[in-house]
């Protein structure tokens, strides 16, 4: 019989084993849904499926919110793009009412205006605005440009895909370029690359 006994333990301790730890495991789920119920609005009285359909809702609505926000804001991000839109000023689209709104996201460098303004130079372009940021060394710059002489009716898909030509090439050599904006601090105490 001794060895029933020791099944019997064995059963016993496992049993008591498990149903400790299914103890600590609805206790972990209480505590975060007690942690939601803080951070939602009039969630005492939620059943808990009810708290986490109003917890999905919540983060919908922060997620559509950020969203409105980061369209409005210039903020730069880690990844290079160029992108480029087109819009006429009145409802005769002609060559003269034409506006371009041109983006352009890529590693923060000293030539990098420079080759900019050299770009538009080239296209013929005027620069009406320009909204800049710079964060983290990554730039992103959205120009809304217009023809220099309205009277000249050049095509705009060909000044289009001439700029996204330039400004990809402009985007494209500040991955290559191995100049990473430093403090003072940095440029004399870290090797250069």
């Amino acid at each position: 019989m001794p060895f029933g006994g020791v099944i019997e333990d064995r059963s016993a301790s496992s049993s008591k084993s498990h149903s400790q730890a299914e103890k600590r495991r609805r206790d972990r789920i209480n505590a975060q849904l007690a942690t939601l119920r803080k951070l939602i609005p009039k969630s005492d009285k939620m059943d808990k499926a009810a708290l986490l359909g109003s917890v999905v809702e919540h983060v919908k609505d922060l997620k559509r919110k950020a969203l409105e926000v980061s369209k409005s804001l210039t903020v730069p991000t880690e990844v290079d793009e160029v992108t480029i839109d087109y819009f006429y000023l009145d409802q005769d689209k002609t060559e003269e009412n034409i506006f371009i709104k041109a983006s352009v996201c890529c590693d923060d460098r000293p030539e990098l205006f420079a080759e900019l303004t050299q770009a538009l130079r080239g296209l013929k372009l005027t620069t009406v605005r320009a909204d800049m940021a710079s964060l983290g060394g990554r730039i992103k710059s959205i120009l809304v440009l217009c023809n220099k002489d309205g009277k000249e009716g050049v095509c705009v898909n060909t000044v289009v895909q001439s700029l996204k030509g330039v400004l990809s090439r402009i985007a494209a050599a500040s991955t290559a370029s191995s100049y990473r904006m430093r403090s003072k601090r940095q440029r004399f105490f870290l090797p250069s690359h």
